[in-house]
């Protein structure tokens, strides 16, 4: 089995860290309006805090399916699968052991000014209750100073099968271990006691702006550096999660991570899509590729 490493891309503006363990992103440093580097991503100094299971999905890749699957079950051309029930009543980011639990191989790790990395990982026939052997390959590119490209596709090879994978990564664009304070056309302190314990809600996307055949998903901001994101998607949906369940996690450079400290941005099909027929469908049959592209966008604005 291939070692679990980090990897990094550079491209002398944005500096990236990413390992090939779960396809996760460790840091992510970008410019604010100061000129100044700092990390807008949640996640550990090393690589043993993913390992030993102290991270709730920081930076990976989640597959076969992300998000919920009701009571663990579907029904797919007559077969009724039953899948772990690892969030009881149903199961979440493909089971007990998904695709951020793996370690995946590094197909390709290029230099230069577009720096890129690519990481393939073949899921087997049963895996955590999924129907059929599936090849995936996830491509991280920096496409220009402060652009950051990620390219997921999966081939059913012998089966069809349901694929929606999401990238998990918690963004917080202020300095790590400051309050929440993301704006977009409103600051999303100001509603989030209005809605529980905090926004886990799913997107419709249908905004028309589009940008390398990719659409306009959302856009966060932090007021103090101008550190902006702008996410762009082919997905048909995006999950907004605000770190509900975080609570009390010690993170890299000591810093605490609570409740709200940060904000997920998952591009990907919808929840419980394949036990709901009105839902586009997340099921790809064998010889078709599923492809899932996200642009994350950096400016200080």
């Amino acid at each position: 089995m291939a070692e679990a490493k980090i990897f990094e891309l550079n491209n002398g503006t944005m500096q990236v860290k990413v390992s090939n363990y779960g396809c996760t992103i460790t840091s992510l440093l970008v410019p604010g309006k100061d000129g100044k580097l700092a990390d807008v991503v949640l996640g550990f100094d090393t690589l043993e805090p993913y390992m030993k299971g102290a991270a709730p999905y920081f930076g990976c890749i989640v597959g076969r399916v992300a998000n919920r699957i009701k009571d663990g079950k579907f029904t797919l051309n007559g077969v009724e699968y039953s899948l772990p029930i690892n969030k009881p009543p149903n199961s979440l980011h493909g089971g007990h052991k998904g695709y951020d639990k793996v370690v995946w191989e590094v197909a390709e790790h290029k230099q230069g000014d577009n720096p890129s990395i690519t990481f393939k990982y073949r899921s087997r026939d049963g895996e955590e209750g999924y129907p059929g052997d599936v090849s995936f390959t996830a491509t991280y590119t920096l496409t220009s100073k402060t652009t950051m490209r990620l390219d997921m596709e999966g081939v059913p090879e012998n089966k069809p099968t349901p694929i929606s994978l999401a990238q998990h990564t918690y963004w917080n664009l202020a300095v790590k271990g400051t309050p929440f304070d993301f704006t977009t056309e409103s600051k999303i302190r100001s509603r989030i006691q209005e809605v529980g314990l905090g926004y886990d809600h799913n997107y419709v996307l249908d905004c028309g702006d589009e940008k390398s055949g990719l659409k306009h998903a959302a856009k966060l901001k932090d007021p103090t550096s101008s550190r902006t994101l702008n996410l762009w998607t082919n997905a048909p949906g995006m999950q907004f999660y605000t770190a509900n369940y975080v609570n009390g996690i010690v993170g890299k450079g000591g810093a605490q991570y609570g409740k709200h400290s940060a904000a997920c941005l998952e591009t990907q099909g919808f929840p419980n899509a394949i036990n709901q027929p009105n839902f586009p469908s997340v099921v790809v049959q064998p010889g078709e590729t599923y492809k899932h592209s996200m642009l994350f966008e950096f400016s200080a604005e």
